[in-house]
């Protein structure tokens, strides 16, 4: 298991270093926007990858919830984790995108306000789940794992459904909405690195919460056993 861990680790970095190439150097100038545009290369990926790693935490509460099961929780949790990691990566890139582009860091239009409380939700997740206590946190963090994805699809269709300062979609955004095809070439790559990067962080991190969990529940058994020889 440790070779095939390390094999992923490098092939991970390997299309890290692949996807910098292209966003960097292959892919073709922005007319408009010009080099600051590169950084969509990665804007647009994390968020991608969020939005996948919120739809696993959202599957695998929902089956906490159904069955109870460990690996389901560990799961919702690593998930969430690595989640909230790429959605920061979108909220620091885009102001930095915008900041040439808009003259301005910020602006609460629909598209990042939505973004932002999509953030703030799964980090009140990780709060819940780190710092409150009670046989019940799994089941309450499984419930706001489950109703905070409905930000997703919002955030989403944000662009669609307002009218917004951020760019149009490049998929189905209508005329002049679309990317070279040069451009979906450095896209895919980075979203291939990036999605790589958030599975080996997700399998640690599912590891480290499955072992966490067997470690309390032998506590809790020999604290059990030591009051009943008592």
């Amino acid at each position: 298991m440790k070779s095939l861990f390390k094999a992923f680790a490098v092939l991970t970095v390997l299309l890290l270093g692949y996807g910098f190439c292209q966003a960097m150097f292959i892919a073709p100038r922005e007319a408009t926007m010009g080099d600051v545009q590169r950084i969509f290369y990665y804007h647009l990926p994390s968020a991608w990858v969020a939005f996948l790693l919120f739809f696993v935490n959202f599957l695998a509460s929902v089956w906490y919830l159904i069955r109870r099961s460990t690996g389901a929780d560990a799961l919702a949790l690593a998930s969430a984790e690595v989640g909230v990691s790429f959605c920061t990566i979108v909220l620091l890139t885009g102001p930095i995108w915008a900041r040439p582009i808009w003259g301005i860091w910020w602006t609460w239009d629909a598209r990042l306000t939505s973004t932002l409380v999509l953030w703030l939700i799964y980090v009140s997740y990780l709060v819940l789940r780190h710092y409150a206590t009670g046989g019940q946190i799994p089941v309450l963090a499984s419930t706001l794992g489950i109703f905070g994805f409905i930000d997703v699809p919002i955030v989403y269709m944000a662009i669609r459904w307002f009218r917004t300062q951020h760019p149009q979609p490049v998929i189905g955004g209508g005329e002049g909405s679309g990317l070279a095809p040069a451009m979906w070439v450095a896209v895919l790559w980075n979203l291939a690195a990036f999605a790589m990067l958030a599975l080996m962080f997700v399998w640690v991190r599912y590891r480290q919460a499955i072992e966490e969990h067997a470690l309390e529940e032998a506590h809790a058994q020999a604290s059990l056993e030591a009051e009943e020889a008592q």
